[in-house]
C-alpha cells in the first residue's frame, strides 16, 4: 500500500483516472442497477472520500444489490454480514479457539471475524441488539479491532456500508447517536420513477445481467484518498459548510428561529469536515478543479438528516428532517449571497 507522498505528475495521474473513472463506474453499475443517480454519486462520493455510509430506503429497493455492486467495481475483500437479534460481537470481530500444535501443545488461537475484509456490508444494521452495533464502532473510528485484549489492524481501505429500514420497527434497536455520527452520510432510497421501474422489471426477468468487471484497486483506492484531500477549497466555502453546520444548534447566537423550534439536538464539528471532504470528492468527480458552493449545497441532506434531532414540536406539526434542511440551506444561501 503506497504510504509515501505523491508527486506532481503522478496526483494529476490520479485525478484524471478519478475522473474517467466516473464513466467506466457508471457503465458497470448500469449493467445491473437502473436509477438511483443521486444515491450512486453519494455512495462513491463515500468511498472515494473514505467515509462509511448508512443506506435507508424500504424493502425491495436493491440496497444490499446496489452495496455489493458498488464493491465489486473495485478490486477488494467484500463481506456481508446479515445483522440479526442474536448476533453477538465476537460473531463480527473473531474469537480465540483452543487448537492443539504439531507438537501436541494446545494453545488459543484468535480467529478473525467478517470485520477483517475491505468493504463490510452491514444489512439490516438496526436489527441486532446494542451491544453487537458497538462492535463495530472502534473498527469504523479507528480501522482497529481489540479482541481478548490485544489490537489487531484492519487492511487499508476499509468502509461499513450499512443498510437499514426505515418503516419496519417491530424488532429493531435504533442506532445510537455516537454511532449514527460515524457515518459520513445516510443516503436514502426511495421508489424509482415509472419508467425506471418498468426498465427494472423487464431487465431482471429476461436474462441475467452480465458480470461487473473490476476497475480499481485497493492501492488506487488509496491514492484517491490521498488526492480528494489535495482538491483546493476556498475558505468562503469552507466557511459556508462550518456556518450551516453551525446554525442546526439550537439556541445559540445566529441561530434561525425555526431551528430553535423544531431542532432540539444540532450537527457537531463531524458534519462540517463532512460536507467539506464530501464536497472536494464531489468536485473531483464532476471534473471541477475546486469545491464550489454548489458542492456544499448538494451535500447538506445526507450529511445532515442523521446528525440532527427534530424536537416533538416538529414531529407535531409534520416537519421532517428534509424540510428543516430544505429550510437552512435556502436561509444561509441568501445571508451569504
Amino acid at each position: 500500500m503506497p504510504t509515501e507522498t505523491m508527486s506532481i505528475e503522478e496526483e494529476a495521474r490520479v485525478v484524471e483516472q478519478i475522473r474517467a473513472g466516473r464513466e467506466q463506474i457508471n457503465r458497470e453499475l448500469a449493467k445491473v442497477i437502473v436509477g438511483q443517480k443521486d444515491v450512486i454519486e453519494q455512495l462513491l462520493i463515500c468511498l472515494f472520500a473514505g467515509g462509511h455510509c448508512l443506506i435507508t430506503g424500504a424493502p425491495g429497493l436493491a440496497k444490499t444489490l446496489l452495496v455489493s455492486s458498488v464493491s465489486k467495481v473495485f478490486h477488494l475483500k467484500f463481506q456481508r454480514i446479515q445483522f440479526t437479534p442474536d448476533l453477538m460481537p465476537a460473531d463480527i470481530t473473531g474469537t480465540e479457539i483452543l487448537e492443539q500444535s504439531e507438537d501436541g501443545r494446545r494453545q488459543l488461537q484468535f480467529v478473525k471475524g467478517p470485520i477483517f475484509a475491505n468493504v463490510i456490508l452491514a444489512d439490516e444494521i438496526n436489527r441486532t441488539p446494542p451491544k453487537t452495533q458497538a462492535a463495530l464502532l472502534e473498527a469504523m473510528q479507528e480501522h482497529q479491532v481489540t479482541a481478548t485484549g490485544r489490537r489487531y489492524k484492519l487492511e487499508e481501505p476499509f468502509f461499513v456500508l450499512a443498510t437499514q429500514n426505515p418503516i419496519e420497527m417491530e424488532g429493531t434497536y435504533p442506532l445510537p447517536e455516537a454511532q449514527l455520527d460515524r457515518f459520513m452520510f445516510n443516503v436514502m432510497i426511495d421508489y424509482l420513477p415509472k419508467e425506471d421501474e418498468l426498465s427494472v422489471v423487464l431487465q431482471t426477468t429476461s436474462s441475467r445481467p452480465d458480470a461487473i468487471e473490476p476497475l480499481f484497486s485497493g492501492e488506487d483506492v488509496i491514492r484517491f484518498h490521498e488526492a480528494v484531500r489535495k482538491v483546493p477549497i476556498a475558505n468562503e466555502v469552507a466557511a459556508f459548510a462550518v456556518r450551516l453546520a453551525a446554525s442546526t444548534r439550537p439556541r445559540r447566537e445566529g441561530t434561525p428561529e425555526f431551528i430553535n423550534n423544531w431542532v432540539s439536538w444540532g450537527a457537531g464539528t463531524r458534519a462540517a469536515q463532512t460536507l467539506v471532504l464530501g464536497a472536494k470528492a464531489r468536485a473531483l468527480l464532476n471534473g471541477k478543479a475546486h469545491v464550489s458552493m454548489e458542492d456544499i449545497r448538494a451535500l447538506a441532506q445526507p450529511t445532515l438528516r442523521h446528525r440532527v434531532l427534530l424536537s416533538y414540536k416538529a414531529e407535531a406539526e409534520g416537519v421532517t428532517i428534509e424540510d428543516v434542511i430544505d429550510q437552512l440551506l435556502s436561509t444561509i444561501s441568501k445571508s451569504v449571497s
